[in-house]
């Protein structure tokens, strides 16, 4: 936040006539510090060559765009209000319209420790039941819609996947250079799949000296992130006829490692990201419609269809932050 900055005043040295030099010097007012503006708006909007979301590819491996708006109210220098709505073209089995993200919370500050804790709805709408049967393998009845969409693969989605988060998130500033995190997300039913999720990852970040490019006004850091995913079971829906009442989704680790270039409003990141599930429990995970028979068997995967949503895949993106009091005054 920008402050206002007090003018020093100064006393004309004055010299000539004695008429000028009798003069009374008038005192001149400092103007006051700005007013303190509480509001302020964070919007942008990026273009990724694949939509990553801890470790899996919500755009099939291709091009997705993103954009966000986020309106704040900050109740102190140090305390800060927010809700926020953002979206991404995406490419899921059910074919929803897009992912449209709802999301609001809290940022409190206490010296180099910064807080973030809140709620984030995930938005999938327009989507389609995908099962191909009039009944799930626990015997409920699914529906006309179900029963007359299916993937030549095998694979199920539900119509609705919209689901929420609360989380909780704290970021250490060691100094200019080095920034360490801690983010912790909580679903009590994953995708609507009936599964709880928790995950929980660390994060690290150096920001290079802003010299290190000269006078260009280029900025340079590199960041990673430690994940890990844990699941609870599903409702039947996604159940396999080992387990007609749901199925354990397979927890697995996610990492991700990268180069970021800054330049004004602009971001642009370079980023490696992997996951350590199989292709049979990604499958089981993903619902991939793209997967195909590899004979990747797994407890909760009994067709055998591997899917690679899941696996090592290389991020470029290009994104543009702004802020209203920063960049629109």
């Amino acid at each position: 936040m920008k402050t206002g900055a007090l003018l020093a005043t100064a006393l004309a040295m004055i010299s000539g006539s004695a008429f000028a030099a009798d003069m009374p010097v008038k005192a001149v007012k400092a103007p006051p510090p700005a007013a303190f503006d509480p509001w302020d708006i964070a919007f942008g909007s990026a273009i990724m060559n694949d939509y990553i979301f801890r470790g899996v590819t919500q755009s099939n491996h291709k091009p997705s765009v993103a954009a966000y708006f986020e309106p704040r109210f900050n109740v102190t220098k140090d305390l800060q209000l927010y809700v926020g709505l953002a979206g991404e073209s995406i490419s899921f089995t059910n074919r929803p319209a897009a992912e449209i993200d709802i999301y609001g919370g809290i940022r409190p500050t206490f010296g180099a420790f910064a807080f973030d804790f809140g709620v984030w709805g995930y938005l999938y709408p327009g989507g389609t039941c995908v099962y191909g049967a009039a009944a799930d393998f626990a015997g409920n009845p699914l529906g006309a819609e179900c029963a007359a969409n299916f993937v030549p693969n095998g694979n199920v989605m539900k119509k609705d996947v919209s689901f929420f988060e609360v989380y909780g998130k704290v970021n250490y500033t060691v100094n200019d250079n080095w920034q360490f995190g801690l983010n912790e997300y909580y679903s009590p039913s994953f995708l609507n799949s009936g599964a709880w999720g928790n995950y929980t990852s660390i994060i690290g970040k150096y920001t290079a000296p802003s010299t290190i490019f000269g006078s260009s006004g280029v900025g340079m850091y590199v960041s990673g992130e430690f994940g890990r995913q844990w699941f609870g079971t599903t409702d039947s829906f996604y159940g396999v006829p080992a387990s007609p009442l749901g199925i354990h989704y397979a927890d697995y680790n996610t990492w991700n490692i990268g180069v970021g270039f800054t330049y004004k409003v602009f971001t642009l990141d370079l980023r490696y990201s992997d996951t350590n599930l199989s292709k049979g429990n990604c499958n089981a995970f993903t619902g991939d419609y793209t997967a195909k028979f590899d004979g990747s068997f797994t407890p909760i995967n009994p067709t055998g269809v591997g899917s690679n949503w899941c696996g090592a895949a290389g991020i470029v993106k290009l994104s543009a932050d702004l802020t209203a009091i920063t960049n629109l005054k």
